[in-house]
């Protein structure tokens, strides 16, 4: 903050005032430069935001008060005059504005992606631990898949088994997209019936104090065509070299670019649709991005995801994508269930 000239901070976001706080369901959280820090909570979680938050003053918001009066008027009395911003909404702005006249209000979000895209030793605990759930996930499809089972039904005993073994919930909604539906990188899960012989793409995350693990693989039950093996070993292998790349100091884009000149190798490169990846914390997606355009230059302490993918429309899909941590010489798959393509 000194380095940026602000006095104080004030947050909106929700997950950015989890991370401060370690309490979600604030209303604002107020960072001045000296002094405490306010966490503004109403009075349906004012009881838990007692109990449960850290570093902070917890401000009781009564009924009719409004948090940016609140907050605007704390900042008065504490003289700030230079206030940086997450993340607001217009409404919301202009109130603070319309309170504030005499205050420099700075959007200033970055600042706390710089602080949340590297993680500490105690946030990496608690993603290995959502990654060890989200195998669990795999695990649990590859023993309960068959024919003519539906989508969804995979799906529910997937993240009852994560429940039941300590997930507190998914991180996004679970994909089980088989046949011709495999080829939608974000295809869900419907009442279509899995087949024999059909290739399913699975995408599942389990959750962890907060953080979030993301893992997907293809699989498929019975004997696979020599295309349907072609193509997964292609994404395999792409895989595979991006795996080798991720360090402390790579560029974002040439870790993407070592993927995709694998697939693109092979001849398969227009059906290569997305980035290869993107980090993951107390969001699924979150700074930094690989992607062929992306500026990021990957740090020790990111968490990110490797998951290239070939996606055919009309025939089928496949990705293979695991949670990956930075070291400084090297990268550390978080997600470790087996790259199988049968069951």
């Amino acid at each position: 903050m000194e380095d940026k000239q602000i006095d104080g901070f004030l947050l909106a976001n929700e997950t950015d005032m989890f991370y401060f706080a370690g309490f979600l369901g604030a209303a604002r959280l107020l960072i001045p430069i000296h002094g405490e820090n306010i966490l503004y909570v109403y009075r349906v979680n004012y009881e838990n935001a007692i109990e449960t938050a850290k570093d902070c003053r917890v401000e009781l918001l009564k009924t009719g008060e409004n948090a940016e009066e609140k907050a605007a008027e704390h900042i008065r009395k504490l003289r700030l005059k230079h206030v940086g911003f997450d993340t607001f909404d217009v409404s919301s702005f202009s109130k603070l504005k319309k309170n504030l006249k005499d205050v420099s209000l700075k959007p200033s979000g970055q600042m706390v992606w710089e602080l949340r895209k590297i993680k500490d030793e105690i946030e990496i605990g608690y993603m290995k631990k959502a990654a060890e759930l989200s195998d669990l996930g795999a695990k649990t499809l590859a023993e309960i898949i068959k024919p003519e089972m539906r989508e969804y039904e995979v799906a529910a005993e997937v993240e009852y088994a994560m429940r039941k073994s300590g997930s507190e919930g998914t991180a996004f909604d679970t994909i089980v997209a088989s046949g011709t539906r495999s080829a939608y990188p974000h295809g869900g899960c419907t009442s279509k019936k899995i087949g024999e012989g059909e290739l399913i793409q699975f995408d599942v995350g389990a959750t962890y104090q907060g953080y979030r693990a993301d893992l997907t693989r293809t699989f498929l039950i019975g004997k696979p065509t020599s295309k349907q093996e072609k193509i997964y070993e292609v994404v395999k292998e792409a895989q595979e070299k991006a795996f080798q790349k991720i360090r402390d100091n790579a560029k974002a884009r040439e870790v993407d670019a070592a993927a995709r000149d694998i697939i693109s190798n092979y001849g398969y490169g227009e059906y290569f649709v997305h980035g290869l990846g993107h980090g993951v914390g107390l969001e699924i997606h979150e700074p930094p991005t690989l992607n062929s355009v992306s500026k990021d230059v990957l740090k020790t302490g990111n968490v990110v995801t490797d998951e290239p993918g070939i996606y055919m429309a009309g025939y089928g899909g496949v990705r293979i994508e695991d949670t990956v941590l930075v070291h400084k010489d090297k990268a550390e798959r978080l997600t470790k269930a087996n790259h199988e393509l049968t069951v």
